[in-house]
């Protein structure tokens, strides 16, 4: 009786702490969000002062109305009766119809519907489809005329050599990264990193440790994605989930005349897997998908918003969370940081080696810090957010049309993208292997155990070859 009590009153205590931390959490969270609120709105000001002074005009941001930040930068939204918006992005030689998400412009705050300091949101209505529309055209075109371009790089973005190496190439591709076999090739595998990330986080853990038997017969390729790492980042891209998968074939399935392969992705980098193996479903031999950010989202819920709550949930623990958010909710406020990490992240990976004393590498500082705020924000929404109502119709296709083994791999401790996102796979995709690494992260699920997901990777491979 008396180890009962005993039990039922440690039970209670530790619910009580649990319930003790929470509202804590809650609370600061509510208080710092609220001052990042107010931080974001000046902020926004503070850089269409300074663009404007250092580039001769300010950089139209998403705190304006869809109407003005869009026709600003060359691109105007539209939308049809009963049909979802699209970008229409003009050029001198071609109309392009782009989708990009909600959460541009619909990130509700409490402050900012206090104060009504936002414009609200404006729509520009087309009567007839808009390539039947010769005046909306010609205006397009007109404007695009008149449109000056940006400084590539611009100043607050890094200027260094890595950084820029793409503006010294004469080929508009991704940097790509080759190993193993060079002709008469079979096996091919395509690593797709995760987000501000690049192809280090493979080749700097996983490549190493591959046998020799893999590098003789298998062909690897690990990219830096389209605005990341030493890949083209273009100022005037909306780095939609179209623009990112062109490139990918452009850069690797085309020019390496790739005709079967396997596809090794994390977190984001899976989403662009999904839609990879749904366009080349005879193609794709095996997917190998690590920390998913698969939320279906309830009925009546809109799922770009829903995805948006879930990977960035306005908390200031866990840290990763609070990192997720401050980049996904605030457009200036994640523009300072990369004007403060990114553009000198040459000075940070040289206290990095200074501290340690040069005993560690320093690749996934470089790869968290080579991007641009341009790129990292419209991949974060319109890819990891604007997808995610596609992503339950991508598992689905991969289900019922793909006979490609399907390998997900989570970390037990992700705070980040939780466990539930692979058990949500496993739901839409039975047949699905779904392994949960004891003690690991969304990092340390690869970095640390390189070694043994290798030998994972090269079984993978080989049933898949023999089936």
């Amino acid at each position: 009786m008396i180890e009962l009590l005993a039990c039922l009153m440690g039970n209670t205590t530790r619910s009580v702490f649990r319930f003790a931390g929470k509202l804590t959490n809650d609370l600061l969270s509510f208080l710092v969000f609220c001052m990042l609120d107010v931080l974001d709105i000046v902020l926004c000001y503070v850089y269409k002062i300074v663009d404007f002074f250092v580039e001769d005009e300010w950089k139209p941001c998403y705190c304006s109305s869809p109407k003005e930040a869009i026709i600003n930068t060359g691109n105007i939204l539209v939308k049809e009766k009963g049909e979802a918006e699209k970008i229409v992005c003009v050029t001198s030689n071609k109309l392009q119809l782009e989708e990009i998400s909600d959460t541009l412009y619909s990130r509700p705050s409490l402050v900012v519907e206090v104060s009504k300091t936002t414009v609200k949101r404006r729509n520009v209505v087309v009567s007839k489809p808009v390539g039947q529309s010769t005046f909306v055209v010609e205006m397009l075109q007109e404007k695009i005329g008149g449109h000056r371009s940006h400084p590539v790089p611009r100043w607050s973005d890094c200027d260094c050599d890595t950084c820029n190496s793409w503006l010294n190439s004469c080929k508009d591709t991704l940097f790509v990264h080759m190993e193993g076999r060079k002709d008469n090739v079979n096996e091919n595998v395509l690593f797709i990193h995760g987000f501000i990330s690049s192809s280090a986080f493979w080749t700097e853990t996983l490549f190493p440790n591959f046998s020799r038997s893999i590098k003789s017969k298998y062909r690897l390729f690990a990219i830096d994605l389209l605005g990341f790492g030493k890949s083209p980042k273009p100022h005037e891209s909306l780095y939609t989930m179209k623009e990112h998968l062109d490139m990918i074939e452009r850069s690797v399935l085309e020019p390496n005349k790739v005709e079967s392969f396997h596809i090794v992705a994390h977190s984001l980098g899976c989403l662009l897997a999904l839609a990879l193996a749904v366009k080349y479903p005879k193609s794709v031999k095996s997917i190998t998908l690590l920390a998913p950010p698969y939320f279906p989202a309830p009925k009546g819920e809109e799922a770009t918003q829903y995805m948006m709550r879930k990977v960035a949930p306005r908390q200031v623990w866990p840290l990763i969370a609070f990192g997720a958010s401050m980049a996904c909710w605030y457009e200036h406020v994640s523009r300072t940081i990369c004007l403060l990490i990114c553009k000198h992240h040459r000075t940070w990976e040289f206290l990095a080696k200074l501290v340690t004393r040069n005993r560690i590498r320093t690749y996934l500082i470089e790869g968290f810090c080579c991007h641009t705020h341009n790129a990292a924000w419209h991949t974060l929404h319109n890819v990891i957010c604007g997808t995610a109502s596609k992503i339950e119709g991508y598992l689905d296709m991969v289900q019922n049309h793909l006979n490609c083994s399907v390998n997900v791999f989570h970390g037990q401790d992700d705070e980040l993208i939780p466990v539930e996102c692979s058990d949500n796979v496993k739901t839409k995709v039975p047949r699905a292997n779904v392994r949960v690494v004891e003690k690991k992260d969304h990092i340390t699920i690869v970095v640390g155990r390189q070694k043994a997901f290798a030998r994972e990777l090269e079984q993978i491979w080989k049933t898949a070859r023999n089936s």
